[in-house]
């Protein structure tokens, strides 16, 4: 029996939910728990990719909740930023729930049962903020997955972990109450409602007061990482590798900017966007992201903590292109949400599959290291290609879009500070797969295979292979993201 559009919809929010009761019930029968949690990673994506022919073809999708204050309802719709964002979670959190398996049997990691639950209410509220229908809903599946990812964050249970999830959530929480809360407390007041429309929902008379909005909505999304409310991501990389690759490609820093671009496109709207005084100077800060992140990147040693400052910048560029509040830049901002993804997500695992074979975290430790793990190192290339913005790799279409929307707003400084940008990715990405291949240091290493657990292996060569396959067949992405402007 086929579910109806709407019951779909709720499911895609459901299964994760109910999934995490399974894997608590199973969680002395580890093959169980993990088939728990790959059979609710199955559903979630047959629901995701039915739902979004659904939307192709023109059906609405849309439901309902109770009021639980006056006015105020939980409801969810699908509109393309949405279905993009939930494409590109529900894809990834089964990839990264193989991962995960390998990653902690291979490190030996305690606590997993808690650690794939954790996973599991994080993928449910990712799901509620992708298809949320207004600001309301929005703010309660942001705050959960705030909630729920913290046990992740601190999971190894060492000081430096509990002192990673205080930044973590300190920041997070901070940002999201004083400014976020705020900024969603003044639209109701001002507009008399929540729901995202498109367009936006300020008319002309209400300009002054978005002008002041907008930076309560920028700095209030902190999963955004726009500097200076960053300093959470890399104190959050103490987590275990496959939570750094959830918050860094399928659930936190996506959510932020996705967030961020929901509130431009369908809160304010890119034509009000165009006249208010703050934009430009929220432009120019999320720039000086991009450049001051990448630089302090270079300086990183250690390989997640490079990967990590990486990531600050490279989220910068989705805010760049909402900010621009052109046709190209919400098309390139939207786009880079799915190759970042794919990009950033394979260079993570690819640090985890390192530390599980070989226990190197430190780059200068990693100088011919491609003898041994071939097939990774390959992959990392290729991840590295795509945060570049190099062919073959997908990574190339976000960033030339970008690239178009600054010209079309007549930014050369941001079309310099994205070139700029760039090189720096060149810099501090590519002599660590060319180090590994080619040591060019005249020690001898030994020869033979050590790659990490088949599981691992097998995702990371999924998510590499998907940077490429999105390079060559990208128009259904991109026809996705222009349909946001529709």
């Amino acid at each position: 029996m086929q579910a109806s559009p709407e019951n779909m919809l709720l499911l895609t929010i459901l299964v994760p939910a109910v999934a995490v009761f399974g894997i608590i019930l199973t969680g002395k029968m580890p093959n169980l728990r993990e088939s728990v949690s790959i059979a609710a990673g199955l559903i979630l994506f047959n629901l995701v990719i039915g739902l979004y022919r659904l939307t192709a073809s023109g059906v609405p999708v849309a439901y309902d909740g109770p009021e639980l204050f006056p006015g105020l309802r939980v409801a969810f719709a699908i509109e393309p930023l949405g279905m993009l964002f939930g494409l590109v979670a529900g894809g990834l959190w089964l990839v990264t729930t193989v991962y995960s398996i390998g990653y902690m049997r291979g490190h030996k990691e305690e606590k997993q049962t808690r650690f794939f639950a954790c996973f599991a209410i994080a993928i449910s509220s990712v799901m509620g903020i992708a298809f949320a229908a207004n600001l309301f809903t929005l703010f309660i599946f942001y705050e959960v997955l705030t909630l729920s990812t913290y046990p992740l964050v601190t999971h190894s249970g060492t000081q430096k972990a509990k002192l990673g999830g205080r930044t973590y959530l300190g920041i997070l929480l901070t940002t999201s109450i004083l400014f976020l809360l705020c900024a969603i407390i003044a639209t109701w007041h001002v507009t008399g409602t929540l729901d995202f429309r498109p367009g936006g929902l300020f008319d002309e008379s209400m300009l002054g007061a978005a002008a002041v909005l907008l930076p309560l909505y920028i700095f209030g999304i902190g999963k955004a990482a726009i500097m200076p409310f960053h300093r959470w991501l890399p104190a959050a990389m103490v987590a275990p590798t496959p939570v750094s690759a959830l918050l860094h490609a399928v659930a936190v820093v996506k959510a932020g900017v996705f967030s961020v671009l929901k509130v431009c496109v369908y809160v304010f709207g890119i034509d009000t966007l165009k006249q208010l005084p703050t934009t430009e100077y929220l432009l120019y800060l999320a720039a000086a992201t991009v450049l001051l992140a990448s630089l302090v990147a270079m300086r990183q040693d250690n390989l997640k903590a490079r990967l990590a400052y990486s990531t600050v910048s490279q989220l910068s560029y989705i805010t760049i292109g909402a900010l621009l509040a052109t046709s190209a830049g919400i098309v390139g901002g939207a786009m880079h949400i799915a190759m970042h993804a794919l990009g950033k997500i394979t260079l993570f695992f690819c640090a985890g599959a390192i530390m599980v074979a070989t226990h190197k975290t430190e780059i200068s430790e990693m100088r011919g290291l491609g003898r041994q793990m071939p097939i990774t190192m390959a992959a990392f290339f290729i991840g590295s290609l795509s945060i570049i913005g190099l062919p073959p790799a997908g990574g190339s279409w976000s960033k030339w879009f970008l690239m178009i929307g600054a010209f079309d707003a007549g930014q050369g400084i941001i079309m310099a500070v994205l070139m700029i940008s760039s090189l720096l990715n060149i810099a501090y990405l590519l002599p660590i797969p060319m180090r590994a291949f080619f040591p060019n240091d005249g020690v001898e290493r030994p020869v033979g295979m050590k790659e990490a657990p088949l599981p691992s292996l097998l995702a990371l060569s999924v998510t590499a292979l998907g940077c490429i396959v999105l390079f060559f067949f990208a128009d259904p992405l991109y026809r996705l993201a222009t349909s946001i402007l529709s």
